[in-house]
């Protein structure tokens, strides 16, 4: 295994202990400057339960009390809590083709995009130890007076993310500090992702707040570009 990952994994709580859970659910309110181009969505907290080593995921309340949205890579669902489906949709990815950051969403493009971070978001950085991914330990960033060290990830297509490849960054304490990706489904501006006041939840560690900036071309960050906020309560593996 890469070194910085296995530090990293150790840092957060150990890989057995994430493998021993199948699922990892936690509530949530979000916003910011995409979710408000794209898909405008009520105030209310959402439950969200993602697989661990599976990537799935359900969210509800969705569009209404009584729904919620499933999510696999190549199907999305909006059902009601019983379990039928409203509508559907299969190769979802598919539907992006040709978005930028400006195009609408319909509730199944939100679906698909809620469904993939919040598994990415709420299982990192043990998910990356799953195989089929590659690792490669690059230069460091230099963020004030720390220095993170960073890993950069290879996807395999089987896996829906924002980008086939991106870039992990941990403190000298190898708790996980940002991600840095190119958001393909809305046009390919780079973002910079921050994980902020990490969590104990059942003996690992998830950050509780992240918060995704737009970068310039040089890839420096626009503190007044935050295009996702995303604030978690009542984590728990399962």
């Amino acid at each position: 295994m890469n070194e910085l990952l296995a530090s990293a994994l150790r840092a957060h709580g150990g890989l057995e202990r994430w493998t021993s859970f199948s699922h990892v659910a936690a509530t949530l309110i979000s916003g910011g400057e995409l979710l408000d181009r794209k898909a405008p969505q009520a105030p209310e907290p959402r439950r969200v339960t993602v697989g661990t080593t599976e990537e799935t995921s359900s969210i509800t309340p969705f569009g209404g009390a009584d729904k919620l949205a499933r999510f696999v890579p190549e199907r999305v669902t909006i059902e009601t809590l019983d379990g039928k489906v409203l509508t559907e949709r299969t190769n979802p990815r598919e539907h992006f083709s040709g978005h930028d950051l400006n195009t609408p969403w319909d509730p199944l493009d939100r679906a698909y995009f809620g469904g993939y971070t919040q598994w990415i978001y709420l299982n990192a950085p043990f998910s990356l130890a799953l195989p089929g991914i590659a690792l490669e330990e690059v230069a460091p960033l230099e963020q004030g007076d720390e220095t993170w060290r960073a890993l950069r990830v290879t996807f395999p297509p089987a896996i829906a993310s924002h980008s086939p490849v991106q870039t992990f960054y941990f403190g000298d304490d190898f708790l996980l500090r940002r991600q840095d990706y190119t958001l393909d489904i809305a046009g390919g501006g780079y973002v910079a992702n921050y994980a902020y006041d990490l969590v104990d939840a059942n003996g690992l560690l998830v950050p509780g707040r992240r918060r995704a900036y737009l970068c310039d071309e040089n890839g420096q960050v626009l503190e007044d570009r935050l295009l996702i906020w995303i604030d978690y309560t009542d984590i728990e593996f399962n």
